[in-house]
């Protein structure tokens, strides 16, 4: 099949529709002028057959003994005049008196149509062929003094003389259709040029495949993401968005601002400039915006909004933590036990059994005291997993870490996850373990326990302790009591923030040469126990 161009298709459509509109109209106005032409001559020959039966001369005429005398005269100066193709005058036998044809009088007129003017006395036009042709025929019967029919009077117009002059009146319909049919042509062209500018040149195909690609793209990305024109009129918006927003049907075509916080977009809207990264609060959901602003002729014509809920964006950011974590913690672990290794290694060699054995007594008598209390009273697998990775760490560190042997945890309720286990615990026990950087003897010791309604965690150290003034910033973020490093003050910010997600506190309490971590953790949520 021929792929035609749009600009092709809108030429040859406006094209034949003129064509065909010029051609009906021509047809129509040439029917109904013929008709009219016709229907003139007509009228015009029955008021002339008319106005000459009413001549004096002409009905005394009919008392003379040669009224042809008289009466060919008048009618041929009369027909001269009026452009009439033949008037003939008869009597009531219809013997002509008169005649464009002057070997015609005196003989019978033809046509067939005298009858009802002889006969009835009427008053009509008729359409007959005579001894000229076809013509259209006005007829008026003559009357004398006490009311008599003596004659007739019959004026004709051919119609072939009719016709001619619709053809001539047609041929300047047919100049004047011309015309509209070049600015047709002309305007069409302009039409369809403008048409594929305003579709950059697309043709209706394309557009149909990027409109498909554009809604398959638009609902394939897990963003939120809605289109407004200048006056902030939605133009489109993707399930996610409606998902995010709690929309349900179509919102085409409605004012943003009833859906959407719109302080950004109006900004992108009235200045041109993107906004990226904005937090904002719609609806107890904390939202990322990003809004970049759609040009039409260097002017701001509209404005695309992305956006995220900052809770996916979080989790994220703490799986990765959980990674990084980890990845330290095991780290720890293999250099550690590669430390060890390394000794017992040498120690073998030196052919000093008896410390080797010593030595591997000493660790397997550490381990199973550790195991006991991590695997049989901490029975939250979470919970094991942070508590050995931080074995290893504080043994690369030279930090005693205990956990109290009163220590005991039943598996943790499903909504506590381990994401949000491994901001609270890891953050605040590596923050014990800087707090003991540099003491003679650093212990920090950790308990766990889930008596009543609250689960509860604790972690104290003998470091220096903190400075009361300090410790109502302690959860700012950004805040470090540290110097020189500049990627400090997040973590315990990060442990607050999801202790305050899980609706728990965490409390502080700091001496010299003792700070106290405690975490309250309640065991279930405010909407089960509503429930």
């Amino acid at each position: 099949m021929w792929k035609v161009s749009l600009q092709t298709k809108v030429l040859g459509l406006v094209i034949s529709l003129s064509l065909f509109l010029i051609l009906l109209l021509t047809a129509f106005f040439t029917y109904m002028e013929g008709r009219q032409i016709a229907e003139d001559k007509g009228r015009l020959a029955l008021g002339i057959s008319k106005t000459i039966s009413f001549t004096p001369t002409i009905i005394e005429a009919f008392e003379s003994e040669n009224p042809s005398e008289i009466i060919q005269p008048i009618v041929e100066k009369i027909r001269h005049e009026t452009g009439a193709e033949f008037i003939v005058v008869g009597n009531a036998d219809g013997i002509r008196y008169s005649h464009p044809v002057a070997s015609a009088i005196g003989k019978r007129m033809v046509g067939g149509d005298n009858e009802r003017a002889i006969q009835k006395g009427e008053y009509y036009t008729s359409k007959a062929r005579g001894s000229l042709g076809l013509s259209m025929r006005g007829k008026s019967p003559i009357f004398d003094k006490e009311g008599n029919i003596i004659g007739i009077v019959s004026v004709g117009f051919l119609v072939e003389d009719v016709r001619e002059q619709i053809f001539k009146d047609l041929s300047k319909e047919i100049v004047v259709s011309f015309i509209a049919l070049v600015i047709s042509v002309i305007v069409s062209y302009m039409l369809s040029r403008s048409i594929r500018k305003d579709t950059l040149g697309l043709e209706p195909v394309e557009i149909a495949n990027l409109y498909k690609e554009k809604n398959a793209v638009l609902h394939s990305v897990k963003e939120g993401i809605l289109a407004v024109d200048q006056y902030g009129v939605i133009k489109s918006m993707n399930q996610p968005a409606k998902k995010l927003l709690d929309i349900k049907g179509s919102v085409r075509n409605l004012k943003v601002d009833h859906f959407f916080p719109s302080t950004y977009l109006y900004k992108v809207l009235k200045s041109g400039e993107p906004q990226m990264d904005k937090e904002m609060m719609w609806k107890h959901k904390t939202v990322i915006v990003n809004c970049t602003p759609i040009f039409d002729d260097e002017h701001v014509s509209g404005v695309v909004v992305s956006f995220r809920d900052k809770t996916e964006i979080k989790q994220m950011v703490n799986t990765l933590s959980e990674v990084k974590v980890y990845s330290e913690d095991l780290r720890a672990q293999t250099h550690e036990f590669t430390n060890k290794l390394y000794v017992l290694s040498g120690l073998i060699q030196l052919g000093e059994y008896h410390e080797a054995i010593n030595m591997i007594q000493r660790e397997t008598s550490e381990l199973q005291s550790l195991n006991r209390i991590v695997f049989e009273q901490i029975k939250d697998k979470k919970v094991q997993a942070i508590l050995l990775g931080k074995l290893g760490k504080a043994s690369e560190k030279k930090v005693a870490f205990e956990i109290d042997t009163q220590s005991y945890l039943e598996p943790l309720p499903s909504h506590i996850k381990l994401s949000e286990l491994t901001l609270i615990l890891s953050n605040i026990i590596d923050n014990a373990f800087e707090a003991v950087s540099g003491i003679e003897k650093p212990l920090v010791t950790f308990f766990a326990t889930d008596i009543a309604e609250d689960i509860i965690f604790e972690i104290s150290d003998n470091g220096k302790g903190i400075k009361a003034g300090d410790i109502s910033l302690l959860f700012e973020r950004g805040f470090t009591s540290k110097t020189g490093n500049i990627s400090s003050g997040y973590g315990l910010s990060n442990a607050d923030h999801a202790v305050k997600e899980l609706g728990g506190i965490i409390e502080v309490q700091s001496v010299t040469e003792n700070t106290v971590f405690t975490v309250y953790l309640p065991k279930y949520r405010k909407e089960e126990e509503n429930g």
